[in-house]
């Protein structure tokens, strides 16, 4: 496991991350904080916010927040600049997960899930750009493996996780002449809440753990710490030159063929 001496410091930076309030994006807040950034949190959920607040080394600004709703996403880049006078890093953690075939899903599952796992990315990254340019800061999107490779009965998370690294790769090129850098991570299977909230019971919640000993190289679900850490790479000044790159965080399933 990579230890803080291994990473790019974060000391000073202004980091906004997205999602933060469980899952990856909670590891992403505590890894951060650890690293010596400066916080801005944005979750639904205001008392797991606050748990999150405490876990991290230095209090935070802690903003309740619906990033599919444009009034909330305008709030929250406004709030971040108010407190804060810039921005150095956006993470873009916010997503959800649902399950469904092209038989049996619905347009409103399409919609629920494009609105955002990339509509609301798409809005809020706009807002933050102008501020990032300034900075010559950089953006790290959590993506999914299900962006680099394909599916059966997650028809519409897997086209929200393409278009996101479409996204990654076409704002990349777009601000690299500004310095601005622009990465996804691509997790695998990691131990969080997220298929739970799919509609996962804890049985086959746990069955489907136990198929990561065949479906994930590494035989094994990851953590929310080891992706955190890829995270955190990404945003220092350790990746100063990497841009528009998809990296999975998934034990080598993305490298994997049946046979």
């Amino acid at each position: 496991m990579a230890t803080s001496a291994c990473l790019g410091r974060l000391n000073g930076k202004i980091a906004l991350i997205t999602g933060s309030s469980s899952g990856i994006g909670r590891g992403a807040a505590v890894k951060f904080a650890e690293l010596g950034a400066k916080l801005a949190l944005t979750g639904r959920q205001t008392a797991y916010l606050e748990e999150v607040g405490k876990e991290c080394e230095r209090l935070p600004l802690l903003i309740t927040a619906d990033l599919s709703k444009e009034s909330d996403t305008e709030y929250v880049v406004k709030t971040v600049i108010e407190n804060y006078g810039k921005l150095d890093v956006l993470v873009n953690s916010a997503g959800i997960l649902a399950m469904g075939s092209i038989e049996d899903t619905s347009l409103k599952q399409l919609d629920d899930v494009f609105n955002i796992n990339v509509r609301a990315i798409y809005h809020l990254t706009m807002l933050c750009v102008p501020y990032i340019i300034q900075t010559k800061g950089n953006i790290v999107n959590v993506s999914s493996v299900n962006g680099i490779r394909s599916f059966p009965n997650v028809l519409a998370y897997c086209m929200s996780k393409g278009a996101l690294d479409q996204f990654t790769r076409c704002t990349a090129l777009e601000l690299a002449s500004k310095q601005v850098r622009v990465n996804s991570v691509n997790p695998g299977v990691i131990l969080t809440n997220v298929h739970k909230r799919a509609g996962l019971d804890e049985k086959a919640y746990q069955k489907f753990l136990e198929r990561t000993k065949t479906t994930q190289a590494l035989g094994r679900p990851g953590t929310t710490e080891e992706t955190a850490n890829v995270i955190a790479f990404l945003a220092s000044d350790s990746a100063s030159f990497i841009t528009g790159a998809t990296i999975p965080v998934d034990g080598g399933k993305h490298a994997m063929c049946p046979r």
